[in-house]
């Protein structure tokens, strides 16, 4: 007989026991079905403890004196002699290679290693490192030492990921910088944690706004923390500024969304010598540039061409088919929903405006709203058309190049508040804020460092995977009877497990 994990249509895991008889399986007992990784694993351990008492019973009738010491012996061993070693063989050794083992406080260890293979709050991270890996640690341990971890070790830890970002790179020419908001579960505001525009749609939550600078491929320099009605575009030069004397880079290239460079930070870039790279709002441009855009000719895709701006910086103008169908799928969609709503009758002059699909509104006898037809078709010269402003001498493609490598950071906050959960967050003192968005850079940057390895070392599973196996690697803590000798052995590992555990001590020694 064999244990089976199999997963429903419901997304939940089924934790079955088969006996192989012939050339089918026949199902002995379910054991029961479970969603989260602990409870599947509770499920598999019941399931493994009736197979064990059944084998026990019906197949080990007749044992030599040798099995019978052996069976006496594995009949000492309970579920708390197992416990779960994969993040700290993985991750673990991923920390120390990287530096962070500096901070010579083995709690930081954990919490990063906790954030990484179990999110949630600080209660929850308690209960799992005293189920999985058998360590009783308080959350007023925890909170004592995040009242003081954010004021000690924040600059520490972004040199530490600085450093190891530009041994990567060989040097840092590009940097993207990027903000997002982080929202809270708590209704109430105060100096730090405010009520701002969300990214996240969480408008009536309080939020801070989270700033952070990376080096090309996502990998992480740093970051910063502001109010959270903050401007967007009034973070980008300190945060710059800050890291620019911190680290003595070299003037690098800035390549950010274009609602974070504006004029006035335009303005000072070129002041202060950096270069930038930002998308451009080309409808929006002047109208003399807007007809030269229009004059452009592209007779194919990827073809791009290239106009000056006023201010001295170039404009280059990209055409994409696949951005053109996109566009024109949009637009159609638009349409239909517009006319939907004219058609409705509940359309007044007030919704003439330039938000979205209403450009195409306008007022017929100042009574009657309709669609602007020729205003819709003239949108289709627009199609398919990609601006992309820099005062640099790169060439066009570089610039194109290095614009589209910006999803790398909004990668990085993808991982860091879906993979890695940094929201919403459960403290309310600015410290241990502080203190837990620093413990999840870190977690950023050394799950950003293994994700790195799987892509060199060419593993045949992606960073999400890699995070499951390391939940499944396993140790045994026993005692040896006669010789009372506390050992502790790794079990036996798969394929996958062997592989990814190579990877890691390959680049770590």
């Amino acid at each position: 007989m064999f244990i089976r994990k199999k997963r429903n249509k419901s997304g939940s895991v089924s934790i079955q026991i088969l006996q192989k008889r012939g050339r089918h399986n026949k199902l002995i007992r379910t054991i029961g079905s479970a969603r989260k990784e602990e409870e599947i694993e509770q499920l598999y351990q019941e399931a493994y403890r009736y197979l064990s008492g059944y084998n026990h019973q019906s197949q080990f009738a007749f044992l030599s004196e040798h099995d019978e010491t052996v069976l006496a012996f594995l009949e000492t061993l309970s579920n708390d002699s197992v416990r779960v070693i994969g993040g700290e063989l993985v991750f673990g050794a991923l920390f120390d290679t990287m530096g962070f083992d500096v901070v010579k406080n083995p709690l930081f260890r954990s919490l990063v290693i906790s954030r990484i293979i179990y999110q949630g709050s600080k209660l929850k991270v308690t209960q799992y490192l005293q189920r999985y890996e058998h360590r009783d640690i308080s959350v007023q341990r925890i909170y004592r030492f995040l009242d003081t971890f954010h004021r000690h070790y924040k600059e520490q830890i972004e040199r530490i990921a600085f450093e190891h970002t530009k041994k990567i790179l060989g040097a840092i020419h590009v940097v993207f910088y990027d903000m997002t908001t982080l929202y809270f579960e708590a209704e109430d505001e105060d100096d730090f944690r405010k009520i701002g525009f969300s990214k996240d749609g969480k408008f009536q939550k309080p939020q801070i706004m989270l700033g952070l600078l990376v080096g090309e491929k996502g990998y992480p320099i740093g970051y910063e923390l502001f109010e959270g009605n903050t401007f967007e575009g009034h973070t980008l030069i300190p945060v710059l500024e800050r890291f620019q004397s911190r680290f003595d880079l070299d003037r690098p290239i800035i390549v950010a969304d274009s609602g974070l460079l504006n004029k006035e930070n335009i303005r000072t870039l070129q002041k202060k010598g950096y270069g930038y790279i930002l998308g451009a709002r080309i409808k929006k441009e002047k109208e003399s540039l807007t007809q030269k855009i229009l004059a452009l000719k592209f007779d194919a895709d990827g073809d791009f061409g290239e106009l000056q701006r006023e201010d001295g910086s170039r404009l280059i103008v990209a055409y994409s088919d696949k951005r053109a169908k996109k566009d024109a799928h949009n637009r159609q969609r638009g349409l239909k929903r517009l006319e939907k709503r004219v058609k409705s009758g509940k359309l007044t002059k007030e919704h003439i405006n330039a938000r979205g699909y209403n450009k195409y509104l306008k007022l017929n006898n100042e009574i009657n709203v309709e669609i602007d037809y020729q205003k819709y078709e003239a949108d289709k010269a627009w199609d398919g058309l990609k601006g992309y402003i820099t005062n640099t001498s790169l060439d066009a493609k570089t610039v194109m190049g290095n614009y589209a490598s910006l999803w790398q950071i909004e990668k990085a906050f993808r991982m860091s508040k879906s993979d890695l959960r940094i929201r919403p967050i459960y403290h309310f003192t600015k410290r241990r804020i502080e203190a837990h968005i620093s413990i999840s850079f870190v977690a950023y940057a050394v799950y950003k460092e293994l994700e790195r390895l799987l892509y060199k070392y060419r593993a045949p599973f992606g960073i999400k995977t890699a995070r499951e196996i390391v939940q499944t690697m396993y140790q045994i803590d026993i005692t040896l009877p006669d010789a009372g000798i506390q050992k502790s052995l790794l079990l036996k590992m798969n394929e996958e497990q062997r592989m990814l555990l190579d990877i890691v001590r390959a680049e770590s020694g």
